[in-house]
């Protein structure tokens, strides 16, 4: 445990969600199926709407159609950006990571902090929970304005679109970024609600969650988180996919055989590189989170190549990954899906993809941070040892 990267050692409370080897992700008990099939929706049959999961996130109780919507005009009403914020981002270069320029508009927006103000006054412990409330709240409400702000930045002359507070939290989002299709609006809400959570051990959650320990705001706490998200192996792999995916289409063209395709993955696997978007540190059988977008995709968009490649990948990269010996699961995680769904509906900037991921994932995040202030849980500090003890705690046991 102490070199393996504290794999499968238990030593955190997570309330909003846990992660099952074999059935995957549970949302307050409930699988992402079984959401789907509770949790409010623009239309009937349509996809989940986010703000039912953070409702669902927060209480344990599955929300009305009503609460829901009362929710959302509570996010609305929070959702106004200062300009500074907007000055922030701009000080830097255009060139700047996406995940960068978002993760600044969050350290700007910290100045409002109303848990950080409460401390300063000398709030008493056992209110912390109310002023981190209503941080989370807003932090929730305002991330989709500054992740729009810096893709239109970037990738559309700096051309934004203002909100449109006759939406939901995923379709608003997805009309700012510029996308007023109704099928790219019920994708974002999917997408949202998925990533929004996975348990408390990964590279976010654990980060967003430890530095919340130190009773640092959760403006400081999910900015940590967001810098965690970024790195290669956690939420930047969703870039990755996509680009590999291309590069296999560019090499081989888009009708791609099984057997080309098997050729294309043992030559990425031999020159040292791994195949995004399969394996995963806890989950042994398929990703839920891919299976319900494969749903999506099957539903909405069956004949593009793209999808019908991801889906050829389904069937040929686990036996040669279970061949090599070297995975414990070697099926498809959430990030083998994403990409190309987002890919169709023209969000096609996959550089941009891990801004997506942040947004969602405040919603898991803050969510349980109201519960770790609520239930008074203590600074995080475990144990560190030398390489020398170690050795001389192994050799005793020899």
């Amino acid at each position: 445990m102490v070199l393996g990267g504290m794999r499968g050692m238990t030593g955190l409370l997570w309330e909003t969600s846990l992660l099952d080897p074999d059935e995957g992700i549970r949302f307050r008990g409930l699988s992402i199926p079984e959401c789907q099939k509770v949790l409010p929706a623009v239309k009937p049959g349509g996809e989940p709407l986010p703000e039912g999961l953070l409702w669902l996130l927060l209480t344990g109780k599955v929300p009305s159609k009503e609460q829901v919507d009362a929710l959302s005009s509570e996010l609305r009403s929070r959702a106004t950006i200062p300009d500074h914020v907007y000055k922030a981002i701009d000080a830097l270069p255009i060139t700047a990571h996406p995940m960068t320029q978002f993760t600044t508009g969050v350290m700007a927006l910290q100045v409002q902090s109303e848990f950080s103000k409460a401390y300063e006054n000398g709030i008493h412990k056992s209110k912390y929970w109310e002023p981190t409330f209503e941080d989370s709240l807003s932090l929730i409400a305002q991330v989709p304005a500054v992740a729009a702000y810096v893709y239109r930045r970037i990738y559309k002359n700096g051309e934004i679109i203002p909100a449109n507070n006759s939406l939901d939290y995923g379709g608003n989002f997805a009309h700012m970024l510029g996308f007023e299709s109704p099928e790219m609006q019920e994708l974002m809400r999917l997408y949202v609600t998925i990533h929004s959570d996975h348990e408390g051990g990964n590279v976010s959650a654990h980060t967003g969650h430890l530095v919340a320990s130190a009773l640092s705001d959760p403006y400081l706490s999910f900015a940590a988180a967001l810098n965690g998200l970024a790195g290669p192996l956690h939420g930047l792999a969703n870039q990755e996919v996509l680009l590999w995916i291309k590069s296999v289409v560019n090499e081989c063209g888009e009708n791609i055989s099984k057997d080309q395709l098997k050729d294309y993955v043992w030559k990425t696997l031999n020159s040292g590189k791994v195949v995004p978007g399969f394996g995963h540190g806890v989950l042994r059988k398929t990703d839920p989170r891919y299976m319900c977008q494969r749903e999506f995709a099957l539903k909405h968009l069956p004949e593009d190549p793209l999808f019908q490649l991801v889906s050829k990948l389904y069937d040929v990269v686990p036996p040669i990954l279970t061949e090599l010996g070297k995975v414990k699961n070697p099926w498809p995680n959430v990030d083998a899906h994403s990409g190309v769904l987002l890919n169709y509906y023209g969000l096609t900037e996959a550089r941009y993809y891990t801004v997506l991921f942040g947004v969602s994932r405040a919603i898991g995040i803050c969510s349980q941070l109201i519960w770790d202030r609520a239930l008074g849980l203590p600074l995080e500090r475990p144990k560190s040892v030398t390489m020398e003890w170690l050795e001389k705690h192994c050799n005793k046991s020899v």
